[in-house]
């Protein structure tokens, strides 16, 4: 009989913050994050200890996915931004990045953290009212009507993963190929509870990027056809080509042992009744005049060889990430089994033809209405195409969140810093009534105000890697981005061209000051400005749905984080 160990006792962890550990693991935490972020973000190469597949990215979903971590309070901090991502897709470095700033910021004050707390959500709500309010100087509106700020925003996405290798022009034609994507899945007939379509990405990958092209429809890839061969399919009286789905195997395969026990008379042959089976099948499917049969599994050669002889193509193993968008695009109905087949299944298609791209063979089927297109993503290799292939999708879904609520807030550290402008602004003119419904002076409201601005404040220094200067104007509140090799007494006029965001230009003397992220810059006399430009061609920009999400979970995570008191740890 094996020893039993006694069973220890639990480990109560008081006051976790003040301990050194977890304020080295979050300091580490946030360094990392800090050292990816924008534009020239640097690259993490992550694998684990034993070898294998190599992740090279600067994106949050990829490097979150990836770290593992042991102390319960990076578990918390690192769940709330991954739920984040998972709704949003979009602004993860910089909500973790704000969550380890706040809490590292909030906890060395000499505040109780109750105190902290309540008028940390004051400064949030503030936020929050000003970002959705008319009068924000941060946010524009995007216009359907119009390229160019749906441009911005796709762009502002593609040129912050620098780990895509991506060139300026293939950052433009991969900007024009998302938009018009996302344009197909846009329902022509607009309905009371319309629903955006979906676009499949096709990997090519050692293939040039401007080799990429979008199509209207889906891809399905297919080996065995061959391109040489005419492409004969039958159609309907209306020129329509009638399609049957099937998510059910057709292979032929006997029944399973452990499904039960069957009896077989004498001089019957299993194979062959399910193979007769499958040819009344195919049967019905040509009296029923359908021209192409996709089946989510395998087809049985012999029913393969019966529908091609009758006009009818025939196309297996389509997978099942193809059935939802297939079955939405065509009307037809996913059929799950070979014994009960309705025409009431099939769906309709407008044309199918062969596509033949790189050394791959695919089966084009084109729809009556686009709600579903194919972009076929190429990238010079795979650690590339992995990473442009989750910007890709961070834009669709970006995109997404437009339509519902049609703002973008202004990227490059200047929403950042404008709404730290604000705050301050705002904490400077407070009744001494809010203090009262605080229950806190006005000292401690001021100090929590200017730990939460400079935490802003960090997130767009986070953008600065090669030691030059960040700068704020005195107008407008925005972010300067001054390159390293200049000292810090120089005539700044002579040395930035256009903020962060790209709306401001050096026209006007805006008394620029440095951007001291550890001190908190110069208060601003009076509210900053809502600059008066127009949208710019190469403006960047953010998802304002992502952005807002991204401030109050970052917030309130490290609120959260703040009111432990006791982290119990099991032993056995």
């Amino acid at each position: 009989m094996s020893r039993l160990e006694a069973k220890k006792p639990p480990l109560f962890i008081s006051e976790p913050l003040t301990r050194d550990t977890v304020s080295q693991s979050l300091s580490l935490l946030s360094e990392i994050l800090k050292s990816c972020y924008g534009p020239a973000g640097r690259l993490k190469q992550l694998h684990n200890g034993v070898g294998g597949y190599v992740c090279t990215t600067s994106q949050s979903s990829a490097i979150l996915g990836h770290l593992s971590v042991s102390h319960p309070i990076l578990s918390v901090l690192m769940a709330s931004v991954q739920n984040h991502i998972c709704r949003f897709s979009d602004c993860g470095l910089f909500t973790a990045i704000l969550c380890c700033s706040l809490i590292e910021n909030f906890k060395n004050l000499n505040v109780a953290s109750c105190t902290v707390i309540k008028i940390s959500k004051h400064l949030l709500s503030l936020c929050m009212d000003y970002l959705k309010s008319e009068a924000c100087g941060c946010r524009v509106s995007v216009d359907f009507s119009s390229l160019e700020t749906l441009l911005c925003l796709v762009r502002s996405i593609l040129t912050s993963k620098p780990a895509c290798m991506l060139n300026k022009p293939e950052v433009d034609h991969l900007t024009m190929l998302i938009l018009k994507a996302f344009m197909f899945t846009v329902p022509c007939h607009v309905e009371t509870n319309a629903v955006l379509g979906k676009c499949i990405l096709v990997p090519v990958k050692g293939r040039r990027v401007v080799d990429s092209t979008v199509l209207p429809g889906l891809l399905i890839e297919t080996p065995e056809i061959q391109l040489a061969k005419p492409l004969a399919v039958k159609r309907t009286c209306s020129n329509m080509i009638k399609i049957a789905l099937f998510c059910v195997s057709m292979s032929g395969d006997l029944f399973n042992p452990e499904e039960g026990t069957i009896t077989v008379h004498h001089g019957i042959s299993l194979e062959m009744s399910e193979v007769n089976q499958l040819l009344n099948v195919g049967k019905q499917l040509v009296n029923d005049e359908v021209g192409l049969v996709v089946c989510q599994k395998v087809i049985h050669p012999s029913l393969k060889q019966y529908l091609k002889e009758n006009h009818v193509i025939a196309v297996d193993r389509a997978g099942l990430s193809v059935m939802e968008p297939l079955s939405r695009m065509t009307g037809s109905k996913p059929i799950a089994s070979i014994h009960s087949l309705s025409p009431s299944c099939y769906g309709s298609l407008k044309d199918v033809r062969l596509e033949s791209f790189a050394s791959k063979h695919f089966v084009h089927l084109i729809p009556n209405d686009t709600v579903v297109c194919s972009l076929i993503l190429c990238n010079r290799n795979e650690t590339a195409w992995d990473e442009l292939k989750r910007a890709c999708e961070t834009a669709e879904h970006v995109l997404q969140l437009t339509v519902k609520e049609p703002l973008a807030l202004l990227g490059g550290g200047c929403t950042e810093t404008h709404l730290a402008s604000y705050i301050r602004h705002k904490s400077c003119s407070l009744s001494t009534s809010s203090f009262k419904d605080l229950d806190c002076s006005r000292t401690q409201y001021q100090l929590v105000a200017d730990g939460f601005c400079r935490s802003l404040e960090s997130v767009a220094c986070s953008l600065n890697h090669d030691d030059g200067e960040i700068l704020i104007d005195m107008v407008y509140g925005h972010c300067w981005l001054v390159p390293s090799g200049f000292p810090s007494v120089s005539n700044w006029s002579d040395l930035v061209s256009k903020c962060g965001c790209g709306i401001n230009g050096n026209t006007e003397n805006l008394n620029w000051r440095l951007l001291q992220g550890q001190f908190g810059s110069p208060i601003i006399q009076g509210c900053p400005k809502d600059p008066s430009v127009k949208v710019a061609d190469f403006l960047t920009l953010d998802c304002f749905a992502a952005k807002c999400s991204g401030l109050q979970v970052a917030l309130e995570t490290a609120n959260l984080i703040l009111d432990l008191s006791y982290v119990i740890e099991d032993q056995n």
